[in-house]
């Protein structure tokens, strides 16, 4: 007697995706171009400056160094964002900033300070990291050659580790 396979797919009785209903179409509209209204991605930058944008100015928030090393084209360095470095600075633009990448919030904590003194800005979704990966243009003593990371001075770490132990 030969028996025959069943092709039937049989649907999951648990979804992950799915264990948190969908938002309704509205709501998750609104969530969406909320989200769009903090967040600039690599893809827009490169395209609005490529075309020429005056109306934006790109904000590096990483060290002195690390912007020497490697930076986007024609972006500030701004490591530290208070009334004193940005008295000059026009409030009629957008300002998108950004620092290392994804696990860097230097861009974050940029944006916030920014927006507290009155600015218009976005963040830079995956920050310098996700620039050069895209092959966008870099500009810096030594450009394509530099980190893509930022990496920590273990040197700095020494006989700090004894401090948290007791």
């Amino acid at each position: 007697m030969s028996s025959k396979k069943n092709n039937t797919v049989r649907e999951p009785r648990f979804s992950l995706v799915s264990e948190t209903p969908a938002a309704e179409p509205e709501i998750a509209r609104q969530h969406f171009f909320s989200k769009l209204a903090f967040e600039a991605d690599v893809a827009d930058l490169v395209y609005d400056l490529s075309k020429g944008r005056t109306d934006l100015i790109v904000v590096d928030t990483r060290s002195p160094q690390s912007y020497e090393e490697c930076r986007i084209p024609g972006a500030l360095n701004l490591p530290k964002i208070d009334e004193a470095t940005t008295r000059d600075l026009p409030k009629d633009k957008l300002y998108v900033v950004y620092c290392w990448g994804p696990a860097c919030n230097g861009s974050t904590k940029g944006a916030m300070k920014l927006a507290a003194l009155g600015f218009r800005v976005k963040e830079l979704i995956g920050g310098i990291e996700y620039w050069r990966r895209e092959n966008c243009p870099v500009e810096g003593t030594l450009g394509e050659d530099a980190p893509l990371h930022w990496r920590f001075d273990r040197s700095q770490w020494k006989g700090a580790a004894d401090r948290f132990q007791s």
